[in-house]
């Protein structure tokens, strides 16, 4: 992965020269504040317990992810610099990774600075901070694969609104595989094992699970392997364009 680092330094440094990472970061926290305090009804609960903060996450990371991963690749696109990038000395998936890496290190930043409910849930109970800390690992995770599906499907426009939509979709369907009214729409017509296999897709199932503080290995596999797989794509869709 020749050329990682710099390419890593170089996108997580344009960020922070443009107003759209406080933009960015700014939103996320406010709105996390807001289902959290107001809409998750966290002091009427009277318990000191930050289930309310994380069960808005996934619904936060579908349309703010795919808003800071549209622009990954079809920028680079639109601005004819894919080319340039690519024939300087940096090998593709180094580039590819490096672009990741950078946008997900974001995401970890505005995620991280979440702290002080954390602190909050501490000062007026005793929360598990064994399973809030699982909780943020959890949600690093699923905004590194919303990521990934959003960096592989701006690898394939040049448009950001197009790269934004497709994203939304694609991570809604994996919001929602697990889901009762999904299983049930594909039960009739598809194997039981096809079944299975669809409802093992759902982030919130397994977001649900790591949340609760059972961090189950093949959680971490599914991510993980997740991850690779749609950086794999986004890697081959250049070579694609590039042809």
């Amino acid at each position: 992965m020749r050329g990682c680092w710099p390419v890593f330094r170089r996108e997580l440094g344009g960020y922070f020269v443009t107003p759209v990472a406080y933009v960015f970061i700014v939103i996320f926290l406010v709105l996390t504040g807001v289902f959290t305090f107001q809409l998750g009804g966290f002091f009427e609960a009277g318990q000191a317990d930050l289930r309310t903060f994380f069960n808005f996450h996934p619904w936060l990371y579908l349309f703010l992810v795919p808003a800071l991963s549209m622009r990954l690749w079809a920028e680079e696109h639109r601005s004819g610099t894919t080319e340039l990038l690519m024939t300087l000395p940096i090998s593709k998936l180094g580039a590819v990774v490096g672009k990741f890496l950078a946008a997900w290190a974001f995401t970890l930043i505005a995620l991280a600075l979440t702290f002080p409910i954390w602190i909050t849930a501490n000062v007026l109970g005793d929360p598990d901070n064994g399973a809030v800390l699982s909780g943020y690992i959890g949600s690093g995770l699923m905004a590194g694969a919303f990521l990934a599906i959003g960096a592989a499907v701006s690898a394939a426009t040049r448009t950001q609104v197009i790269a934004f939509i497709v994203t939304v979709v694609v991570c809604f369907l994996f919001l929602l595989a697990g889901h009762a009214p999904v299983l049930d729409a594909v039960r009739g017509w598809l194997p039981a094992a096809v079944v299975d296999t669809v409802a093992s897709f759902s982030f919130l199932t397994r977001f649900d699970m790591i949340g609760k503080g059972v961090i189950d290995l093949r959680d971490l596999v599914f991510f993980g392997t997740l991850i690779a797989a749609a950086l794999a794509i986004n890697a081959i869709v250049l070579d694609a364009r590039r042809a």
